[in-house]
């Protein structure tokens, strides 16, 4: 059974290319989620980039300034489609979120309503529990 994680892309960037998964270490709560979802028990895990969908951790990208909370909803439905034709790709059982609610709206129900179980391990918790959260873990 395949279970993924995916977690969102953050505003504070390098200023560089780099592989997805540095690119976004300037943030505490990227890294403190990626070293979460490593020690899990994931197939792999995946990063939800507001340009570029579906990104694996090693490619490497440009910098960029865009994120989901400034978009319309039509443009948000649409990243989300995209996104769910990427992931569906990979054949999930199970996909963990660490993502916030915007990059969640329109993707979950997309991958439910194919089968594909969704969790969420941090719903509801705000920035500061989620770095609780991953502190004690």
């Amino acid at each position: 059974m395949s279970k993924f994680a995916l977690i969102s892309c953050t505003k504070l960037k390098k200023d560089y290319p780099c592989p997805a998964k540095e690119m976004y270490l300037e943030s505490q709560l990227f890294k403190k989620a990626v070293s979460y979802i490593e020690k899990q028990e994931y197939n792999d895990w995946f990063i939800l980039s507001a340009k570029y969908g579906l990104v694996d951790q090693e490619t490497v990208i440009e910098p960029y300034d865009l994120t989901l909370n400034n978009m319309k909803a039509v443009d948000r439905k649409k990243w989300s489609i995209d996104v769910f034709k990427q992931i569906k790709e990979l054949q999930p059982h199970q996909l963990d979120l660490y993502a916030g609610k915007k990059y969640r709206e329109f993707l979950i129900p997309l991958l439910e309503m194919n089968g594909i179980k969704c969790k969420v391990p941090l719903e509801g918790l705000g920035i500061g529990e989620q770095l609780k959260f991953y502190n004690r873990s």
